[in-house]
């Protein structure tokens, strides 16, 4: 119907970049005009390859998911390819061959790997050794050496912001509350805190660095930790918004006021920072856009070594930015 031959309908369809505007157009008219949709199972049997990608995730964060299930359908819709989700336990001991055994069964193209599954070598290892193609989305710069591409958040100088903010509000007694250290973002939150209170010249007091989860249970638990103390700090970090959201709440319910006898701060920007009262500060990280860089990045990946082609440097960082809101900012 578009006057080209089938080589050139699977070079639109398949987004490759190589077909002139008009015969781009001339396609695209004739794929409307019979609204034509590729069929999934056929075009895998015709290539002698998968057309659908696994999310890989061991996170209860369920905003954080949400985000990234987003993110990584709408790259996967404009690019044809379906989305595998599949949520597991990276403390298994058999986390490595399920993941394997997974690719294999479903005869994915490749997979998206968050933490803690994508900073785990003997994981990553297992995944090179049967040449398994993914994407990895990363804290920190403690890399494993792969040629594949990655994702970073470099959460270090996001909470060096968050911690700077808060002695720039005058705090010098500032606790840290943890979230599970299986988790790279928690090492390099923790290091970004203890970086800014050095270059501020305030001692660092173990005491006040407290360990948990990534809960609102952590926060509530921990805010009875740091308010028993005497003199209790006048300011907290949370690891994340959700254990900020619990400090808050165990705060209020012992009647004090924040931000003005505590100032409290989280880290995500998730709506639990903008639900309670007062409102969090906190770092925006854009999850739903790295998910989209993630996916993308894969698929071009994919595409490339398909092609065996050479392709651009598929590598992003993102640097969360620091929201300041009322649980910090002193009346």
């Amino acid at each position: 119907m578009a006057g080209v031959s089938i080589k050139t309908v699977s070079r639109v369809i398949n987004k490759e970049g190589t077909v002139k505007p008009d015969t781009l157009q001339r396609v695209e008219e004739a794929i409307k005009a019979l609204k034509y949709t590729p069929n999934k199972a056929a075009r895998d049997l015709a290539s002698k390859g998968a057309s659908v990608l696994g999310y890989v995730y061991d996170n209860p964060n369920a905003y954080y998911i949400i985000d990234m299930q987003k993110g990584i359908l709408d790259v996967c819709r404009k690019n044809n390819f379906e989305l595998l989700i599949h949520p597991c336990d990276a403390s298994s001991k058999n986390i490595a061959k399920e993941l394997v055994d997974m690719v294999d069964t479903a005869q994915l193209a490749g997979l998206i790997l968050s933490p803690p599954l994508s900073e785990m070598p003997e994981v990553l290892s297992e995944l090179d050794q049967n040449q398994i193609s993914y994407v990895r989305i990363l804290s920190g710069d403690g890399l494993f050496p792969s040629p594949l591409p990655y994702v970073l958040v470099n959460d270090f100088k996001a909470a060096y912001d968050i911690t700077e903010h808060l002695i720039g509000q005058g705090h010098k007694n500032i606790a840290f509350i943890a979230g599970e250290e299986i988790h790279k973002s928690t090492i390099e939150r923790l290091n970004g805190y203890k970086a800014a209170l050095e270059k501020a010249g305030i001692a660092i007091d173990e005491s006040l660095i407290i360990k948990g989860t990534y809960s609102f249970e952590t926060g509530v638990k921990s805010s009875e930790t740091l308010l028993a103390m005497s003199p209790h700090p006048t300011a907290v970090f949370a690891c994340n918004d959700e254990i900020a959201a619990g400090t808050l709440f165990g705060a209020r319910m012992k009647g004090v006021d924040v931000p003005q006898e505590l100032a409290i701060a989280g880290f995500e920007n998730s709506p639990f920072s903008r639900q309670t009262f007062p409102p969090l500060t906190t770092a925006s990280q854009p999850t739903n856009e790295i998910a989209q860089h993630a996916a993308a990045s894969l698929i071009q990946y994919l595409r490339a070594k398909k092609a065996k082609a050479a392709h651009d440097n598929l590598n992003h960082t993102f640097i969360p930015e620091l929201v300041v809101r009322a649980s910090t900012e002193k009346q």
